[in-house]
Formats: C-alpha cells, structure tokens, sequence
C-alpha cells in the first residue's frame, strides 16, 4: 500500500462558488492545501483555482479531474458539495425538475467520485467527503426529492466505503442542517402548486424553513469539520454537524419512526 505524499495536499471541491463550498474552499487553502474549486462558471477567489464544470456533464467531469492529475500528479481529496434545493409537493412536481435534481446532487458526485477513484486507487490513499444532509434523515415535507437525493447519497457513499476499503480510500457524508448561505434565495420553487389545495401549506413551510436556515450556522463551522475529517487517519461512515443535530440523529435511532414524523410533520407541514 503507497504512503501518503507528504507534500502540499491537492483538494478538488464541487459547488465551490459560493455557499459551503467556497467556504470549504477558502478554509482548505489558508491552511496550506492546493485547491481546485469545480463550479459553472469560473470565479475569482485568492489561492482557488477555478475550473468551469458542470458535474452532470461526464465529459466536462472527465475534462476537469485529467487537467488537476496532469499538473498535480495526484489528488488527496475530493469534496462533492455541488448540490441545488427544490420545493413543492411530490403530486405537483415535473418529471423534468426531478430528474434534474437527482443529477446534480447525486449523479454529479457519482461523476466526479468515478473519474477521482482510478487515481486514488493507483496512488494508494484517498479521501471523499460529500456533503449531505440531515434532511436525508429526516425527510422534510415539500422538500422530498431533495430529501430523497441526500438519502440516496448516504446509502450509496456507505456502500461506496465497502468497495474502496482494501485501496486506503476513505469515505464520509457530512449531515449538515440549517446553514446560512446563499442556498436559501436559489432554491427553486414550484409554482404548479399555485391554486391548488396545497399552496397554502407549501408557502407555510417553505417560509418556516426559509427562516431556519437564514437563522442557521455560519458555513465555515462545516468548512471546519470538513477540514478535519480530511486530515484525520481514519472517518466515520457520517458526520453528523452540530450538537443539536448530531442529538436529533441519535433520536432518530431510538424513538419510533411515527413519532419522529409527526415531529417534523408539526414542524413543517
């Protein structure tokens, strides 16, 4: 098995343009990595460097992880953070939203882990942090396929972790819960729910938890956990971000699913 390189750690990071993962960017290149930022467009930040890439195009995935290894020989981290919200009821949401949220928060970290893997494995050391959510957990009314994609993220990064085991790669989801960031005014909202019997409940619970969020951690609180778990030896299958989280999850464990439901339910619906 290779030993790790020992010299400035190479960090390639999706979503990197604004949010958790700028934050994480600019966390991961004051304390001493080279960083890649992926995102659409190309942004201008010190000690980032930033390559334009959609992460639901294979072949600009493929594109952007040759460039890094060409001039950086390697890659020690790889963050896939890429990720967008919609909201609405499942009844009222379009075949075409759906699957466009599914490829971005979920094919496009399977994208990019598939064209980072190759080179882990042939270095002998790697780590994949993907951010998730508590929402995963905790499916949220009216937020249900982004709900269903975090969900379907842990379960394929857990089994991910399985196959990787004996090439020193490692794995981690980050559940991450209320967070002020930009991810707030972006989110996508589905009118069709407009007129129908769901419109007033919709507008209730996004606007509750519109309120969360921009009441929420500071980004950098994640850029921290994330820095941590990509220099530790070995990391947890998840990390759960925040205490009142991390209890939340623990309940999740213990109490019966109903109740947990109803919990959120009267929270959000």
């Amino acid at each position: 098995m290779a030993k790790e390189n020992k010299e400035k750690k190479v960090v390639v990071i999706t979503g990197a343009s604004s949010g958790i993962g700028l934050s994480t960017a600019k966390y991961f290149a004051n304390n001493g990595y080279i960083v890649y930022g992926l995102a659409r467009r190309v942004f201008k930040e010190d000690n980032i460097i930033s390559i334009s890439c959609d992460v639901t195009d294979k072949q600009q995935v493929k594109d952007a992880i040759e460039k890094i290894f060409k001039q950086e020989n390697k890659i020690d981290v790889l963050i896939n953070n890429a990720g967008f919200g919609i909201s609405g009821s499942v009844e009222n949401q379009s075949l075409e939203e759906i699957e466009k949220i599914f490829k971005v928060n979920f094919i496009g970290a399977v994208n990019t882990t598939q064209e980072v893997l190759p080179i882990m494995r042939n270095q002998g050391y790697g780590k994949i942090l993907n951010t998730s959510s508590v929402a995963g957990i905790f499916p949220i009314p009216f937020q249900s396929f982004y709900s269903a994609t975090k969900a379907s993220l842990d379960i394929w990064a857990k089994a991910l972790r399985m196959e990787v085991k004996p090439y020193n790669i490692k794995i981690c989801n980050l559940l991450v819960g209320d967070t002020k960031t930009g991810f707030t005014a972006v989110r996508e909202k589905n009118t069709a729910d407009k007129g129908t019997v769901y419109e007033e409940t919709v507008e209730r619970s996004i606007a509750k938890m519109e309120r969360d969020e921009q009441k929420g951690k500071d980004p950098i609180t994640v850029a921290k956990l994330m820095f941590k778990m990509a220099n530790k030896k070995n990391v947890p299958a998840t990390k759960t971000v925040g205490f009142g989280y991390k209890t939340l999850v623990f309940l999740e464990k213990i109490l019966p699913q109903s109740l947990m439901l109803w919990i959120v339910s009267k929270l959000y619906s």
